[in-house]
């Protein structure tokens, strides 16, 4: 039974369990609040699922792709959940977790995935069904693209304003249960530089 925490679109929380599925989930569409509520939202799913932190076994996050403030929130909220519990973190692509979702309801074939990356792009990645461990087949992306002029690549184009973060704990579950962790490297995937940079030395005063 795994905590999964996913900020790279709005803001979602899931308490997931292999066997019985996602036993509560909490968030918000709202893209700019993900500070403010993303604890709460952790206290809420924990509350509803009547699970002690103790009970957790992991801290799974969605690393992105997503905009460099929303998306860095979840991750360090799930960074800080795993220290605090001593559980390990398990890094989840993101997209990967909306792919399964799909396929899981009964999607069949190609899927492309997009969602906003801001600044008039979106982020976009493709797939090819399941393979035998129940995983998402990534067979492009994610990568930035014009918001306007996101190549097509055949089959079902999934436009996703939200990341279920239980969908991200199932997938992180599947990929422990088949020992194919970790799923990702732990490292945002931003797809571009944050806009504020850290100066390469301090600047000269002049009197």
């Amino acid at each position: 039974m795994l905590l999964a925490i996913d900020t790279s679109t709005g803001t979602s929380v899931a308490v997931v369990d292999r066997e019985a599925g996602v036993l509560a989930e909490a968030g918000t569409a709202d893209t700019m609040r993900h500070a403010e509520v993303v604890g709460g939202f952790i206290r809420d799913a924990l509350a509803a699922a009547g699970v002690r932190p103790a009970d957790l076994s992991a801290v799974a996050a969605g690393m992105g792709p997503g905009p460099f403030t929303g998306l860095r929130v979840g991750i360090a909220a799930a960074h800080a959940f795993a220290l605090g519990t001593d559980r390990p973190f398990v890094p989840v692509v993101s997209h990967d977790a909306i792919a399964l979702a799909w396929y899981v309801d009964g999607g069949t074939g190609r899927l492309q995935v997009v969602t906003d990356a801001r600044r008039r792009e979106s982020a976009v990645s493709e797939y090819d069904g399941l393979d035998a461990d129940g995983l998402p087949v990534r067979i492009g992306g994610p990568r930035l693209a014009p918001r306007d002029a996101v190549t097509e690549v055949g089959g079902i184009r999934l436009d996703a304003d939200r990341v279920s973060a239980g969908a991200l704990g199932l997938l992180a579950e599947r990929a422990d249960a088949t020992g194919r962790l970790p799923l990702a490297d732990d490292e945002p995937l931003y797809l571009r530089a944050p806009d504020v940079t850290v100066s390469a030395g301090p600047k000269r005063v002049l009197g």
